[in-house]
């Protein structure tokens, strides 16, 4: 993934000091998605509120941070990528922070949808600005570290807050998390250098304007997007859900269901690793989509019937294949016939658009299961979803071991 809107320059000198520091902003931005868990709980109690309205403020997120994708993309071609993912950062944090001193439950939708507005400046835009350090053929290993350190954060955010919140009160889940976040930006605005993600120093022609809707129509880049709208609403009501979950159905302490709910999301950060350069050295990058997918489905199916141990191990399965997942799905757009190199973050900022609103819509549905039929039911359409979504792979196409745009990454 490269850095959207700028020229080619030379990769920037110690790379791997500005990437520890956009790992490091992708842990507390990963922190602060799944900080709500614990908070659920105490939420209800404060607002009055159950699993309905769970859901919905899991869903304004999500919707949020998917609708904004697109322009996220656009904006960093005129802004720079640095800059953008950047004030993403910040806004993401300061979010966060107000949502401690929500007045009442409307309030604290906005913030939310706030935060997940931040959310999706941030991330497409760091993802090209991660591209951006690293020469062709080298990016592999960077993007999958930086896709799975989501993971860690996330695990972070859902163990963490539950020991903070079972210790305090919820509000402190979401001062933890919009305070750090933003010492990380400040970090961040110093560490990386100006010179890296830069915007664009020409206006975009007729022909960067057609490129761009190539982009908006592409049937691979919205069939990928619709494939894993069921996987991404599993991460997140797996991640948010569980702790509540457990605690009230079965009997779990809050460090036991924190520590189970976190093994849903850290395994993750050795399936990115794995997939991101083994997509770079094969071409069967779709059957491997597909494969993990279902495997991601086939084992929330069993989450109504386990027990601790039982649910331990499919926390497991599932966050490998969808770090594993998510990393190869990254590095396809380099491949597909026609997407030239300027346009990837755009692709990418596409499909993760469809793929966040419509997760939204799988947790409010499933928030809504809850409330109606109870969790065994939902547990169970939710598997069935991250299956039957992946169909849509169909329509993307086979790609081969030459990227579809060579060259040295921008800047």
């Amino acid at each position: 993934m490269v850095a959207s809107g700028v020229r080619a320059q030379a990769p920037a000198p110690s790379p791997g000091r500005s990437l520890a520091v956009l790992i490091a902003l992708r842990i507390g931005y990963a922190y602060n998605w799944f900080n709500v868990s614990a908070a659920l709980p105490g939420i209800g109690a404060q607002f009055e509120v159950g699993p309905g309205e769970w859901g919905l403020l899991l869903a304004v997120f999500l919707v949020a941070a998917g609708v904004m994708q697109v322009p996220a993309g656009l904006l960093s071609r005129r802004y720079g990528a640095r800059t953008l993912s950047l004030a993403g950062a910040g806004l993401l944090g300061a979010a966060g922070l107000a949502c401690a001193f929500a007045p009442s439950f409307a309030v604290l939708l906005a913030l939310r949808a706030a935060a997940g507005t931040g959310a999706a400046l941030f991330f497409s835009p760091a993802i090209g600005l991660v591209a951006g350090l690293y020469p062709e053929g080298r990016r592999g290993l960077p993007l999958g570290s930086f896709t799975t350190a989501f993971s860690a954060g996330a695990a972070l955010g859902v163990f963490g807050s539950a020991l903070l919140v079972s210790a305090t009160a919820w509000p402190v889940a979401f001062l933890a998390g919009g305070i750090g976040l933003l010492v990380l930006t400040g970090i961040g605005v110093a560490v990386i250098p100006k010179t890296v993600g830069g915007p664009a120093r020409r206006p975009a022609s007729a022909e960067s304007r057609r490129a761009v809707h190539e982009v908006l129509r592409s049937p691979a880049l919205w069939a990928i997007g619709i494939a894993f709208i069921g996987l991404e609403g599993a991460t997140f009501a797996t991640g948010q859900f569980l702790l509540p979950f457990g605690l009230a159905l079965r009997g779990w302490s809050p460090a036991l269901a924190g520590a189970i709910e976190a093994m849903f999301l850290l395994p993750s950060v050795a399936g990115g690793p794995l997939g991101g350069p083994l997509a770079e050295r094969s071409t069967a990058r779709r059957t491997q989509l597909v494969l993990g997918g279902s495997l991601a489905g086939i084992s929330v199916l069993f989450l109504p019937w386990a027990g601790p141990g039982a649910a331990l191990a499919i926390g497991i399965v599932f966050a490998f294949t969808y770090g594993f997942v998510y990393s190869v799905m990254y590095v396809l757009p380099h491949y597909l016939p026609g997407l030239s190199s300027p346009e990837i973050p755009l692709a990418i900022g596409l499909f993760n658009s469809v793929q966040l609103a419509g997760g939204g819509l799988v947790a409010l549905a499933f928030g809504q299961i809850v409330a109606a039929s109870g969790y065994t039911v939902a547990w169970v359409a939710l598997g069935l979803i991250v299956i039957g979504t992946l169909a849509a792979m169909l329509i993307v196409p086979r790609t081969g071991r030459v990227p579809s745009s060579a060259g040295p990454a921008p800047g």
